[in-house]
């Protein structure tokens, strides 16, 4: 290829690219009713403030109250709602927005059920009850502490209990005591800080805070 074969190359790519941009920034204006330049940041429009709204929502929310929220009409919030709907499905997303309840939800698709119900069985399997939770904070805030010492502070036998919270991952064996028998130590895991959002053992609540105010 001679020089000038490639400088005419060289043109003809820069007028494509140059017509591409044009073709953008034309269709960018029609779509958004004003003037300006695409942008690499995401800004904020009707169809994905109602999007957050949903998303964050633990129940449904009425077309009422969704179209007060983002300050729009109901017959526009509709026709929103089936543009998000028509992206899900042609991007294969686990989710749609459906109505119930008299509102509007983000839910996920049945066909994923079987998935879902694996998660809400090991949720409930994680709950702790008030006998688990008294003796994990005895652990959190005396270890590494004996089982004996544990149950001299709750007044009841702790040995089931400790067995359901090692089950769970938040209580381990840190070692044995140089007593008589060498009895075992136990403290928490790094599980333990996972699930109550704690960096460090530092981050607990001082004793101090957890006492009620005087009435």
């Amino acid at each position: 290829m001679t020089d000038e074969q490639k400088e005419v190359s060289i043109e003809v790519g820069m007028e494509q690219k140059d017509g591409f941009e044009e073709e953008s920034k034309v269709q960018y204006t029609e779509e958004n009713g004003s003037e300006g330049e695409l942008s690499d940041e995401n800004e904020p429009t009707l169809e994905s403030v109602i999007e957050a709204v949903l998303f964050a929502s633990d129940e449904p929310v009425s077309e009422s109250h969704l179209a007060g929220l983002v300050e729009s009409g109901v017959r526009q919030i509709r026709k929103c709602i089936g543009n998000l709907n028509e992206r899900y499905r042609v991007n294969n997303n686990a989710f749609r927005i459906e109505q119930i309840a008299g509102g509007y939800q983000m839910l996920t698709l049945s066909c994923y059920n079987h998935w879902l119900k694996r998660l809400i069985r090991i949720r409930s399997d994680s709950k702790l009850s008030p006998a688990a939770l008294e003796t994990l904070a005895v652990i959190a805030y005396r270890q590494p502490v004996l089982r004996a010492d544990i149950e001299a502070i709750r007044g009841v036998a702790v040995g089931e209990v400790l067995r359901g919270l090692m089950y769970k991952g938040l209580v381990k064996i840190v070692g044995r005591a140089e007593v008589v028998g060498r009895p075992m130590l136990y403290g928490t895991t790094k599980r333990f800080l996972e699930v109550f959002g704690l960096n460090s053992l530092k981050d607990l609540p001082k004793v101090e805070e957890l006492k009620k105010p005087p009435s």
